[in-house]
């Protein structure tokens, strides 16, 4: 009987051994994933970044842009003004 309790003692240690290293395994397992997860909202945060700053860049020279244009279009209403006041003395000759 004695050596019935031992042996079911040492069962016991047995068994609860290996549920500990299922357990340390599935923690081991969880800890990957968590790792990995956060790489990939880091490199998810890395891109969202470079991409806010490529559509910056893209709205600065999107304004350059406008304001050459602007620019462009004064001149030619300036020099249409003063091509309008040449066939006006033109016409009165």
């Amino acid at each position: 009987m004695r050596k019935l309790t031992i042996a079911g003692f040492a069962l016991a240690t047995a068994l609860t051994a290996g549920c500990a290293t299922t357990d340390q395994g599935a923690v081991d397992e969880a800890t990957a994933t968590a790792n990995s997860a956060e790489q990939t909202a880091e490199n998810a945060l890395n891109t969202a970044n470079s991409a806010a700053s490529t559509a910056r860049s893209a709205e600065q020279t999107a304004e350059e842009a406008l304001a050459a244009a602007k620019a462009a279009q004064q001149a030619a209403e300036e020099a249409n003004e003063r091509a309008k006041r040449m066939l006006q003395r033109a016409s009165q000759k």
